[in-house]
């Protein structure tokens, strides 16, 4: 089950979806990956932290970070 302030960037067909985790529809819908994992960041930022999961093209999650002020180092997650 996911934590109440998860967040996933997805791809659609209209952009990059920045959709908590668990809701129906996103937050924000953007036209570039890199624009809706700011929006993502910034959104956890400001509700206390949380995992960021980031899916590629294809939707198959290419990276995890964790936001402060979760719990874990500053050290970023990479993926293999």
């Amino acid at each position: 089950m996911a934590k109440k302030n998860d967040r996933t960037v997805s791809p659609r067909p209209d952009g990059w979806a920045n959709k908590k985790d668990g809701a129906e529809r996103a937050a924000s819908v953007h036209q570039t990956q890199a624009a809706a994992i700011k929006e993502a960041t910034k959104m956890l930022k400001n509700s206390g932290g949380g995992e960021l999961k980031v899916q590629n093209e294809q939707g198959r999650i290419r990276s995890k970070d964790t936001i402060a002020p979760g719990n874990e180092s500053s050290v970023r997650d990479k993926e293999h």
